[in-house]
């Protein structure tokens, strides 16, 4: 610092993320949303389908499959990741 002050630094508060979720994580939360869709288009629920897509997903999933092997992999790492 050129004027002789000093420089004091901050925490800064994590954003918001609704799909924040204490015990499952950022991620698995966010996966198993994924997941749930993958089990309603198993089961023709079109309506349930749609309200994921239009509440949660907002076109992101394109293969099912490699996201519930992810939610496996996350599973295994536990959370925090």
């Amino acid at each position: 610092n050129k004027r002789g002050g000093r420089v004091q630094l901050q925490s800064m508060l994590m954003p918001f993320s609704k799909f924040d979720h204490a015990e499952k994580g950022d991620a698995l939360y966010g996966f198993y949303f994924c997941f749930t869709m993958q089990l309603a288009n198993e089961n023709n629920d079109v309506q349930f389908v749609d309200f994921l897509e239009s509440e949660f997903l907002v076109g992101q999933v394109e293969d099912i499959k490699k996201i519930s092997e992810y939610v496996a992999q996350l599973r295994r790492m536990g959370r925090g990741h």
